[in-house]
Order: structure tokens, then C-alpha cells, then sequence
């Protein structure tokens, strides 16, 4: 009878999002101790003079109000992100994710003084919308991202005007946008003038 090998190699297929979920996963736990969310993983409006609201900035996209806001948010990056990160690059990884906490970060200091807002979601739209890029072609748009764009922007503008929960709908829609303006930059050679 011959001998049957079953090696696998565990590889770190996807270092920018592999550590953007052990970064989120430490930030969780540390969330669970004190006010760590509040002075890291959180932007609200808060003076301008101190440092840490420059971090905050960023920072609100690593931390989550509890383990199933973590799973929510860490399974779709997880599903969408490799992918991405192989077709794009770390490198462009990196960017859409900054762009996006930035962008909303800085919506959510200006607009929402008394909210506080934290997590990855806003991330998590900017990747869906970007994923819906990654087959298009010379002088098309693809289907998918119409029915992408419809789908999950269409449910966050009608979760916003008709649904009262504490759910950042307009954080969802800023990251969709972002990944969509994204993938149309990083895609517009592919897209014939006429």
C-alpha cells in the first residue's frame, strides 16, 4: 500500500488584511478594559489641540463595541479582502482603508458632534464596492457593481431616512463610495474614452 502525505503549508496570504484583523482583534480586547475604546478606537468631536484626535481619526476603524460587531465586520473583510489584496496590492490595501477611515472620521468629527463612532464598516462597504471592479472591461461597467451599488447603497439610504438604530448608515455609504471611486481610478485605464 503506498503512503499517503498530507503537508500543508500554512501561508500569510494576505499580510494587510491578515494584520488589520489581528490589529482589530487586539483592539477588542483592549476595548474591554476601561475607557480604551474612547481615548483610541472612537472619533467624535473632541478639541483639536489634543494629539490623540488626529489618531482617532484612523483608529475608530480598529475598534468595536463587542465580539459580534467584530465578527460582523471581520468576516466580510476576511471574504472580500485577500482577494482584493492580491489583484491591487498591499499597497492599495492599505490606501482604501486609510482614505476611508480618514474620510469618515473627519464626517463623522464635523457632522455628528455627539456621536461617537467606532468600527470597521465603513471598510467593510469600501471593499464590497471595490470588489465589484475587479472584472471590468475596456469601455464597460460592470453589471455587478450596478446591482452591487443598488443593493447595498439602495438598503443603507433606506435604513438612514426610516430606520432608527445605532447603525452609521452615512459611514456605509462614505466607504462605498470610496471603493468605488477607488476602483474606478485604479481601473480607468481599462475604461475606453468615447
Amino acid at each position: 500500500m503506498g503512503k499517503i502525505n498530507l503537508r500543508f503549508k500554512i501561508s500569510f496570504n494576505s499580510p494587510v488584511i491578515l494584520g488589520f484583523t489581528i490589529i482589530c482583534f487586539l483592539a477588542l480586547l483592549l476595548g474591554q478594559i476601561g475607557n480604551v475604546n474612547y481615548l483610541f478606537f472612537s472619533v467624535y468631536r473632541s478639541s483639536l489641540l489634543e494629539p490623540l484626535t488626529y489618531f482617532r481619526f484612523i483608529g475608530h476603524i480598529f475598534g468595536h463595541s463587542d465580539f459580534e460587531h467584530f465578527i460582523g465586520n471581520i468576516m466580510l473583510i476576511l471574504i472580500v479582502g485577500p482577494l482584493l489584496e492580491e489583484k491591487y496590492g498591499s499597497f492599495n490595501m492599505v490606501t482604501v482603508m486609510f482614505i476611508t477611515a480618514l474620510v469618515t472620521g473627519i464626517v463623522n468629527f464635523i457632522f455628528f458632534p455627539n456621536v461617537m463612532l467606532l468600527g470597521a464598516s465603513g471598510v467593510v462597504f469600501s471593499l464590497i464596492l471595490l470588489s465589484s471592479f475587479t472584472s471590468i472591461k475596456e469601455g464597460s461597467i460592470p453589471l455587478t457593481f450596478i446591482f452591487v451599488a443598488f443593493i447595498y447603497m439602495g438598503q443603507q439610504i433606506y435604513n438612514g431616512l426610516f430606520i432608527d438604530d445605532n447603525v452609521s448608515n452615512l459611514t456605509h455609504i462614505i466607504g462605498g463610495l470610496v471603493g468605488a471611486v477607488f476602483g474606478y481610478l485604479i481601473n480607468k485605464s481599462k475604461i475606453k474614452r468615447y
